[in-house]
């Protein structure tokens, strides 16, 4: 069994941390990226090519995504402490890989409510864990500082890459192309990155 010391040798304090504090920050980004990419995308996807109304695409999201994030939100951390951060981290994105080719070629409204689902289960994963992670590298004085750039990192992204989204419909091949395209650079990007770049964060 290869022990913390084996794995790697950590200090706290930003500083100290301060590559792995910023790839953790940028793979945060990248989770909002993929929500904020999928927010838009999803009713377009309702009304262009299931002719469902915004109500019903709204309520998926909900539903869907919402109720499947707080649960696994819920267990992220006992998982992380169980089975170690990055093993979930990883997890976490792997679970997100088929999201894309769902949104893009799902024959049925059932086959984007799933992906949904699985969206879920990656945010709650990874959003979560990258919050453990920072703060387990800033310490217990600079945790507020950690959390702070965490959330600003994620809803950043979610917010600029919905708005760049928009736009992705007037180019050939349509918001389900779009999608395809775009959430999946972004959720193999930040599996790869993942999988580099952390390492162990915690001496426990």
């Amino acid at each position: 069994m290869t022990t913390y010391t084996e794995a790697r040798a950590v200090r706290l304090g930003l500083r100290a941390n301060l590559a792995q504090f910023s790839l953790l920050v940028l793979v945060n980004a990248l989770v909002g990226g993929m929500l904020g990419q999928e927010r838009t995308v999803l009713p377009l996807l309702a009304d262009d090519v299931f002719h469902l109304s915004a109500h019903t695409a709204a309520l998926t999201y909900i539903l869907a995504f919402g109720s499947t994030k707080a649960v696994t939100n819920f267990v992220a951390g006992t998982l992380s402490d169980r089975y170690g951060r990055k093993p979930v981290l990883v997890a976490g994105w792997l679970v997100a890989l088929p999201v894309p080719a769902m949104l893009a070629w799902g024959p049925s409204w059932g086959w984007i409510v799933a992906a949904n689902v699985l969206l879920g289960v990656n945010q709650g994963l990874t959003w979560s864990t990258t919050v453990i992670m920072k703060i387990d590298l800033a310490g217990p004085e600079r945790r507020g500082l950690a959390m702070g750039l965490n959330e600003a990192a994620g809803y950043g992204a979610v917010a600029a890459t919905a708005m760049a989204a928009a736009t992705w419909p007037t180019r050939p091949g349509g918001p389900e192309r779009s999608a395809c395209t775009a959430c999946g650079a972004t959720g193999v990007s930040r599996w790869e990155r993942c999988w580099r770049g952390c390492w162990p964060t915690r001496t426990g």
